[in-house]
């Protein structure tokens, strides 16, 4: 059976993007100084006016507006013809400290307060948190966000190279792949929209982004006779970023994880410390989703961790691997249980969240990258290997 499943990407030069790496921008520097800074920081963007809000509780000092300019410079809005830059736009910010009676909750759990363990946090808010793996890529992520990401990576690549020197810094990606019973089998459409300068003809435009970007960044493996492209499908495309469309944080959540093919919580990431789970445990599903795939263990599989405001431990934990799974769910979800510590103490220590390590994951995804700073990508040799050998057993019984 033939199935076809699209996702999208957008450079850093969208302006929701630029929103959520000025807001991650801002965490960092938080962290930098007082790495118990609590931030749910939210940025909204429009033509000429950057503003920052939300909670901040932290000693640290920080000069907010220059971190947001600092932002929007490395991202490339640098000239006061693009309508929005670094320079000349108006930066507010309205914050005010956590309430206290949300601080009460996490700075000591339910289970503190009842003697369990004086140290635990408890989760900041209540909430469901998903993580996904599949074996369709090396990274373990769905082939379409996959390929999506890379090419706005590359996009943004040839522009700051200066390869295409006539590109600006928005621009969106589109790709949608063929299955054949659930394994891809070839890219039936790809749509690449790219912020550019007056004068480059759509001719041009069009031949580059195919030669340098397209396939440049999808196997040609993939590509066939019949796979269509879009390039800037509606023509001109000078405009873009803040001065075309109002950016906000957390509204390109589908584009953050798994391009539509896991579920998702709701809660977005950029701009919230990692006592927020809707962050942190959303980071340790993934990692267990791929330790799981990574043993062999399921060639898909989505978890599902549940949290109420300040209690330590999760409500719920779930395992689906939607028939691809070598054990049962119900064992697979045990063996979670006793081997990731889900209480958000644990998971900010496991994970080593307290570092200034967030601005990079506000762009081109927060999962499938293998670099420093995304330890969630990192599985543990010694978990897969026992869970590699639980499968060998199952299968010989």
């Amino acid at each position: 059976m033939k199935t076809f499943f699209t996702s999208e990407s957008v450079t850093e030069g969208h302006p929701d993007k630029v929103c959520d790496q000025i807001a991650d921008g801002i965490l960092d520097a938080l962290l930098s100084q007082d790495p118990m800074s609590r931030c749910a920081c939210e940025v909204t963007a429009e033509p000429g006016a950057v503003h920052i809000m939300g909670e901040i509780t932290t000693t640290a000092k920080v000069d907010y507006e220059a971190v947001a300019r600092e932002v929007i410079r490395g991202i490339g809005y640098t000239k006061q013809e693009y309508g929005f830059d670094c320079d000349t736009c108006k930066i507010s910010v309205s914050l005010h400290e956590q309430s206290p009676d949300i601080a009460m909750g996490v700075d000591h759990s339910l289970e503190a307060k009842e003697g369990c363990d004086e140290d635990e946090l408890g989760a900041g808010d209540q909430g469901m948190m998903f993580g996904y793996a599949c074996d369709e890529t090396p990274e373990l992520m769905p082939l379409p966000v996959a390929l999506a990401h890379k090419l706005t990576r590359k996009l943004a690549q040839v522009r700051k190279q200066g390869l295409l020197k006539y590109l600006r810094p928005d621009g969106k990606s589109q790709v949608t792949v063929e299955y054949d019973d659930g394994v891809p089998a070839r890219v039936d459409a790809v749509v690449l929209s790219a912020q550019h300068d007056p004068d480059v003809s759509m001719e041009k435009l069009r031949d580059d982004l195919l030669k340098y970007v397209i396939f440049a960044a999808i196997p040609s493996s993939l590509i066939d006779d019949e796979t269509r492209f879009f390039i800037n499908p509606t023509g001109r495309f000078v405009y873009g970023g803040p001065a075309a469309d109002t950016g906000l944080t957390g509204r390109k959540i589908i584009v953050d994880t798994y391009g539509g093919m896991a579920r998702h919580g709701g809660g977005a990431f950029s701009g919230k410390d990692p006592t927020k789970v809707d962050r942190s445990a959303a980071y340790m599903a993934r990692r267990i989703a791929k330790t799981i795939v990574a043993a062999g263990a399921a060639r898909r599989c989505e978890v599902q961790l549940g949290y109420a405001i300040g209690v330590a431990k999760p409500v719920s934990l779930r395992v689906e691997t939607f028939g691809t799974g070598s054990l049962p769910e119900d064992e697979l979800a045990a063996w979670v249980d006793e081997n990731f510590d889900t209480r958000p103490t644990r998971i900010i220590k496991d994970l080593g969240l307290r570092a200034p390590i967030y601005r990079p994951t506000a762009s081109y995804g927060h999962f499938g990258r293998e670099q420093e700073g995304f330890a969630w990508e990192d599985v543990d040799a010694e978990q897969v290997s026992e869970l590699e050998r639980l499968v060998d057993v199952s299968a010989m019984a």
